[in-house]
């Protein structure tokens, strides 16, 4: 509080330089649980730092963050670099003021053209600005209102296209992620004034994808004379009204390859002379490497690290059996301590077929571009004879079915294990909707998924993951997978959408709430009925109350809540896949405690041992998970029993 209130003293009587017009465009959103008074307190402290920060360091980039009391906030500020720093700070000011008004989530941001100010419960956003905690996109754009006219519309377009794509392709190629430029257009009688900036911390990759993003979007406003884009990643915007000076610009030109020929000349000579005396270094350096056996740091794979096998061997005490943290159908996994202080997961990959390295390479490759808090990350790998290795966060409370049938059983509240399931519904809505093309797990079960230490779901074991293409419903392939998760349409007639990760999703919600295997057999009735056929007539009976398990202890509350948790993991398992939601659509559900609306549930397809015992040793698939789990040893005799198809 003592913050605020000085802070609103230095607003109202520091002069704010910057002025907020309606040409300003405002994208604020806030999100997450409601924070508490701790959360909030220290939320205003770490604004107090950077805005401190921005002034007495005299830079247009802040981080901040305050871990007191168990309530952690980090956050981050940064200015168009065609400010001064008390412009940066004016628009920092005005970001302040409208963030103050989020008092119902622990997590927003908001675009200024000027600046943009983010705060979040969690740090992944520093390195990865595209990490969120509900999944949702974080895309602003909007174009201006006044049009060229008519007759000069077709000019106009192609030399805007023409300059905002020289934008594009310049942006990620200058030091600092920044370009501003002005071009005149005589026939068009149009001078237009662009810029584009990528967030700090982000390699040109990244940034050249998001500028491509930019661009399209951009280039959709024209004929009019405005437009805008803003993301976490990167901000571009175009104006015939002047935004910045015109001492402010960045030689495009000279950095393009479309440049003058003398220059074009002149840079290849040098960049020749450079790429020379980097490859004596690089050799050099390679040669000192090997010769020392030292680890590896240099990025490959998409921001994966390589790490030196050595360095493995001796983190895990040369893969000693005390380390082992779990074994799975692939190898075994090591806890290891990296650096004398990092604590991983190392697992070790059995290569079984020639063409096992290459399928391990594609799966890290798609793997290391997923960051989000509610997926397992994949630190790194590394790679000895015919065997690989990957790093892997390390999650100190290990696999969730521990916790249902295993060591743990009888551990978690009603609380604990609605948020997993909710945090399992956030990941795999990333999957399917936060990039160009669906991500499909295949393989969402409850040893697929990780606990942290603060048991927050993380989904595991991304070895099976399979791209839906945008213009197709679905793909045809073999099946792999793990039976009694699996949708029927998948597993008889190998049908791939992502409603196969509803279904399997579904299955799970089941297994938490009744704290019961999908596979195992109720023994207590004649009929020996499965998880899915049980949970089916207990709903039909109205009793779906008996499938709680039973060492919940549950007020009315909590019961009606469940019970509204067991007709939503009934809608997910639905046939045909049709009559499923997608998982945006079930983590609504989730999130709002609503249940099926106007839906009508109908009986689900069950597959049955028979069915079963056909299918098993359809696929062939060999190669080790990227992103492979570390299982508890309480499911290692069900992995051995039910995972013969991988």
């Amino acid at each position: 509080m003592t913050f605020l209130v000085v802070l609103l003293v230095l607003l109202l009587t520091e002069p704010t330089v910057l002025s907020q017009s309606n040409d300003n465009k405002i994208s604020i959103h806030c999100r997450g649980t409601p924070p508490t008074s701790n959360f909030i307190k220290n939320r205003n402290s770490t604004f107090a730092n950077m805005r401190m920060t921005l002034l007495s360091q005299r830079v247009l980039y802040a981080r901040a963050q305050d871990l007191s009391g168990g309530d952690s906030v980090y956050a981050a500020a940064q200015c168009r670099n065609y400010l001064s720093v008390d412009q940066c700070v004016g628009c920092f000011d005005v970001a302040f003021f409208e963030l103050a008004k989020c008092m119902v989530g622990n997590g927003a941001y908001v675009f200024l053209d000027e600046c943009y100010v983010r705060y979040e419960s969690f740090d992944d956003f520093y390195d990865n600005p595209n990490a969120t905690a509900d999944g949702a996109s974080t895309q602003f754009s909007s174009c201006g209102n006044v049009s060229v006219s008519e007759q000069s519309s077709t000019n106009y377009t192609q030399s805007v296209d023409k300059f905002l794509s020289d934008i594009r392709d310049a942006t990620p190629k200058t030091s600092n992620l920044y370009v501003a430029n002005i071009r005149q257009f005589t026939s068009e009688n149009a001078t237009v004034y662009a810029i584009a900036q990528c967030s700090a911390n982000i390699n040109p990759a990244i940034c050249g994808a998001c500028m491509n993003t930019a661009y399209s979007i951009l280039k959709a406003c024209l004929p009019r004379t405005e437009g805008r884009f803003s993301d976490m990643v990167c901000f571009a915007r175009y104006s015939e009204t002047p935004f910045f000076n015109v001492n402010q610009t960045v030689d495009i030109r000279s950095i393009l390859r479309g440049g003058h020929s003398s220059k074009v000349a002149t840079t290849a000579g040098a960049i020749s002379g450079v790429v020379f005396l980097l490859l004596i270094f690089f050799a050099w350096l390679w040669y000192r490497l090997q010769k020392n056996a030292k680890k590896t740091k240099q990025e490959d794979l998409k921001g994966t690290l390589n790490y030196n096998y050595k360095d493995l061997q001796l983190a895990t005490n040369n893969f000693n059996e005390e380390n082992i943290l779990g074994k799975g159908g692939y190898g075994e996994v090591f806890k290891a301590i990296i650096d004398d202080k990092n604590v991983v997961a190392v697992k070790k990959l059995q290569m079984q077929h020639a063409k096992a390295k290459e399928e391990f390479e594609n799966e890290v490759k798609l793997i290391s571009n997923i960051h989000h808090r509610n997926l397992l990350r994949l630190l790194g790998w590394s790679s000895d004879g015919s065997n690989l290795y990957l790093v892997l966060e390390y999650m100190a409370n290990g696999s969730l079915d521990r916790f249902l049938w295993g060591s743990k059983k009888g551990t978690l509240d009603w609380n604990q294990r609605y948020e997993i399931i909710y945090g399992i519904a956030k990941g795999l809505s990333h999957l399917h909707n936060e990039f160009h093309i669906k991500i499909i797990h295949r393989d969402i079960k409850s040893s697929n998924i990780l606990l942290s230490d603060d048991f927050k779901a993380k989904i595991a074991d991304f070895g099976l993951a399979r791209l839906q293409p945008e213009d197709k419903s679905h793909i045809s392939t073999k099946f792999a997978g793990t039976l009694g998760y699996v949708a029927p349409e998948y597993a008889i007639r190998g049908v791939l959408s992502d409603k196969v990760d509803t279904y399997s999703f579904g299955i799970v919600i089941l297994e938490v709430i009744s704290g019961r295997r999908c596979t195992e057999m109720n023994s207590d009735r004649p009929s020996m009925e499965y998880l899915l056929e049980q949970a089916w007539k207990l709903y039909e009976k109205k009793i779906h109350i008996k499938l709680i398990d039973e060492t919940l202890d549950l007020n009315q509350y909590e019961q009606e809540h469940v019970m509204k948790m067991i007709e939503i993991a009934l809608l997910c398992t639905q046939s045909p896949a049709s009559k499923r939601p997608t998982i945006s659509e079930v983590m609504l559900m989730i999130q709002d405690g609503k249940s099926l609306g106007k839906r009508q549930l109908t009986k689900p397809t069950f597959v049955h041992n028979q069915e079963r015992r056909i299918h098993i040793g359809s696929s062939k698939k060999t190669t080790g998970a990227p992103n492979a789990i570390y299982k508890s040893k309480e499911s290692e005799e069900f992995e051995c029993k039910y995972q013969q198809t991988r």
